[in-house]
């Protein structure tokens, strides 16, 4: 893979370092690009750059790494997305991990949770009855898991709700964060200890977006899901609507119609766990 920032001098200069450098061994290499693909699963989508910075390395060595990632078929570049106006110049290029990548972490169980859900599915007599077996079986799976979630964010101040209960997510292995949006903050879940699983029931992500919409006391959008195909796991979830209290002091006769205004922005989440298409 060839950079278009490389001038042939500084591909000279990188050369002229390399010779004068000891070679890693093989097995050093190989246990810095298992660091490479750590970090990206950690922290989502990463350009090269930010890779360096987080391992302390140069860039050069790791995209010596990302290219034999990349070959392997352990990561891919994709192009970063860009939030508000696009800098001049061309767009910053991330690597994100592949489902091969992926089964790397974490994946042993996945055939065994398929299997005991497709179990559940049949014995309650497969069709509609079998799918809502499988809901029932994944909101109690999640109901469990949300008592340490509900008392991490019981524990934090109201504007750092996100940021607790992505902790908590990251303790049971999903690799979580909370950032700053538009009108709002993103719950992102970089990884998914159940991916495969859910990628063929979906009913484990509506789950798991009612029980967000539940423990943060307002609707929640599911944005991109892993196992549907996306590189992250993405939950959008409102402001706290501060602008909107404010507004009726200002003009009381349009109180009135505050209420059903209020009404859409607390909506129900029974279909926000559902994937984009």
């Amino acid at each position: 893979m060839k950079y278009a920032s490389e001038a042939p001098a500084g591909r000279a200069v990188e050369a002229a370092a390399r010779s004068a450098v000891p070679v890693p061994a093989p097995d050093e290499q190989h246990g810095t690009r298992n660091k490479v693909a750590r970090s990206i699963l950690d922290h989502g989508p990463s350009t090269a750059a930010e890779l360096a910075l987080r391992l302390e390395l140069t860039q050069a060595a790791v995209r010596r790494h990302l290219d034999t990632l990349v070959a392997d078929g352990v990561v891919e570049p994709r192009e970063k997305r860009v939030y508000g106006a696009r800098s001049r110049g061309r767009p910053a290029k991330v690597f994100a991990l592949t489902d091969c990548g992926r089964d790397a972490f974490d994946q042993a169980y996945d055939e065994l949770a398929v299997d005991a859900l497709r179990w559940i599915e049949q014995s309650a007599g497969g069709g509609e009855a079998g799918r809502a077996a499988v809901a029932a079986f994944a909101r109690a799976r999640l109901a469990a898991q949300a008592v340490a979630y509900r008392q991490a964010i019981e524990a934090a101040e109201p504007h750092s709700r996100a940021q607790a209960l992505a902790r908590a997510l990251s303790a049971d292995g999903y690799a979580a964060t909370a950032r700053s949006a538009p009108v709002g903050e993103q719950l992102c879940q970089h990884h998914c200890p159940v991916a495969h699983a859910a990628e063929r029931y979906p009913q484990l992500c509506e789950a798991e977006t009612e029980a967000f919409s539940q423990l943060l006391g307002t609707h929640v959008q599911r944005l991109a899901t892993i196992a549907h195909g996306d590189g992250v796991c993405t939950t959008y979830i409102p402001g706290t609507g501060k602008a909107e209290k404010a507004a009726p002091s200002k003009t009381s006769s349009k109180s009135s119609k505050t209420p059903s205004k209020t009404k859409t922005t607390t909506a129900s989440a029974s279909t926000a766990g559902r994937n984009p298409e």
